[in-house]
């Protein structure tokens, strides 16, 4: 899907939008991991000894990679995205490919098992992006028509 390139130059959500939008995606998110553990449980049984709970681990991981990597390549948006009005595009306004998606998972994965740093780095990075949003070269934006509806009020 290909994105406005005007989404370039769009305004970026508010730290507070950003955090409610992940803290709605952390609801979400749960739902989902809940109904792929039971999925995981029917099949495999218990996951409480090795090898079979790194295997059950890393089956969450990838089932959370999926739903965002998914969103993310469709339209540039999570549900909880859609909610908040964010979407994310690369620096040049178009959707991420395939690899900038699965890079920004990956190197946010990481931050949040680093005490939320790649979170963190909003707070004092010149532009407000998270710090995978800076590896990546991507962006969170509001689209165009809820920018527009704002200023007409």
């Amino acid at each position: 899907m290909v994105i406005a390139p005007a989404a370039a130059s769009a305004a970026s959500p508010s730290l507070l939008r950003r955090l409610a939008s992940l803290a709605y995606d952390a609801f979400l998110l749960l739902a989902i991991l809940f109904l792929a553990a039971l999925i995981f449980l029917l099949f495999f049984g218990s996951a409480l000894e090795a090898p079979k709970r790194q295997f059950f681990q890393a089956y969450l991981w990838l089932i959370s990679a999926a739903y965002f990597i998914w969103c993310w390549l469709h339209g540039g948006q999570t549900l909880a995205m859609k909610t908040w009005h964010i979407r994310l595009v690369n620096l040049s306004g178009t959707a991420l490919t395939l690899n900038q998606a699965v890079g920004r998972y990956v190197l946010a994965s990481l931050g949040l098992m680093l005490f939320g740093i790649g979170f963190f780095w909003a707070l004092f990075d010149k532009n407000g992006f998270f710090l995978h949003d800076r590896l990546m070269d991507s962006r969170l934006v509001i689209p165009e028509k809820t920018e527009a509806a704002v200023k007409a009020r």
